[in-house]
């Protein structure tokens, strides 16, 4: 992601110096115009539409007719124009078809090097659909560093919103084999179908779940029939954001300080998440209860305990002893827990609490 960062920095400084170059080209060209045509108007006496005229046939070597009768003062310019203005005209149109091809393979080979880095990407996401719901995904992934890529059909609305970002990209239909793959769905840890179209999903989550039956997909619906659809096809959650927004609504109106607590918590803190972490034989943890150990000393508080065949205890007890395969639920800030899920090094999927930004 950094390398794409940095490469996206020097595309923006290539881009204003080619802005600068054609906007000198064109000025040059402007004034050469401008020039020639007002020497002929001053020369003959001609009016400003048949001196422009005149100008630009003679220029461009079209020579099609002469709009004005020339004096020998006039000759004598038109051949000392054209003797200096022709390789002036002739430079700037070359340079201007530079440009334009220049612009083409750029745009190419930027778009190797960002396939290239999305082929060497492990354990990251796919977002598909680049709307308001995708962008805020992406953006939420971005501000936490997890790498992830935007899978979308609108060529120009990719280039607007992750050209800039630096977010890897692929433009394409999310329902065709050969783009989830390109976007790396072989080794991605989470899709998320985020279309507008609740057939769309459908068709996303089946493909996707036919590609890679492991992975997490959670998926966009519209409504209750939707959503069994979509779970049908394959999708491990189905979020309905009116549902989402509606409850968030619903909360404020019952517990609107704790709702209150909850958004400021999330900005100065920088939002309480959530994190599913296994313990492993060889952890620390393993053997130990929950007294004995330093989450709370980390700003971390555990909430949940889900053992093998058995149901989750929901808060745990302080003498509960965490043993191999157990999957506890961390509770604590972005920063402590995304420390806490580097010290387990292998994670499992985290997503933020209170649905703060359904």
């Amino acid at each position: 992601m950094f390398f794409h960062t940095l490469s996206n920095i020097n595309q923006v400084r290539a881009q204003k110096q080619t802005v600068g170059q054609v906007i000198r080209i064109a000025g040059l060209l402007l004034g050469f115009t401008i020039f020639g045509t007002v020497g002929i108007r001053l020369i003959e006496g001609s009016s400003w539409l048949n001196s422009l005229y005149m100008i630009v046939i003679t220029a461009t070597t079209v020579g099609y007719e002469d709009p004005v009768t020339l004096s020998d003062n006039g000759k004598i310019f038109i051949i000392f124009y054209l003797m200096f203005g022709l390789g002036i005209f002739t430079y700037s149109v070359s340079q201007l078809g530079q440009w334009i091809v220049r612009q083409q393979m750029s745009s190419m080979l930027e778009q190797r090097r960002m396939q290239k880095s999305i082929a060497n990407l492990r354990g990251h996401y796919i977002v598909c659909g680049i709307g308001r719901m995708g962008e805020t995904i992406s953006e939420y992934l971005h501000e936490r560093g997890k790498p992830f890529v935007v899978i979308d059909s609108n060529e120009e609305r990719l280039q607007a919103v992750c050209q800039p970002r630096g977010w890897f990209y692929v433009f394409g239909d999310a329902t065709d084999d050969f783009i989830l793959k390109s976007a790396g769905i072989d080794y991605a840890k989470a899709l998320a179908s985020a279309l507008p179209g609740d057939a769309d999903n459908v068709y996303v989550v089946l493909t996707a779940r036919m590609l890679n039956p492991d992975f997490q997909i959670i998926a966009r619906a519209s409504d209750d029939k939707a959503s069994e659809k979509i779970k049908h096809a394959g999708a491990t959650r189905v979020v309905s954001p009116f549902r989402s927004g509606a409850v968030k609504i619903a909360r404020f109106m019952i517990h609107p300080a704790v709702e209150d607590f909850v958004e400021v918590a999330s900005k100065h803190v920088g939002g309480f998440q959530v994190a599913d972490l296994q313990i492993s034989e060889s952890s620390p943890y393993c053997g130990k209860k929950l007294s004995e150990t330093d989450f709370s000393d980390k700003g971390i508080m555990i909430i949940g305990i889900c053992r093998l065949d058995q149901e989750p205890e929901m808060p745990p007890p302080s003498t509960t002893i965490l043993n191999a395969g157990d999957s506890i639920f961390a509770l604590g800030s972005s920063t402590a827990v995304n420390q806490l899920i580097e010290e387990f090094n292998e994670p499992d999927v985290f997503t933020e609490t209170e649905d703060s930004k359904a």
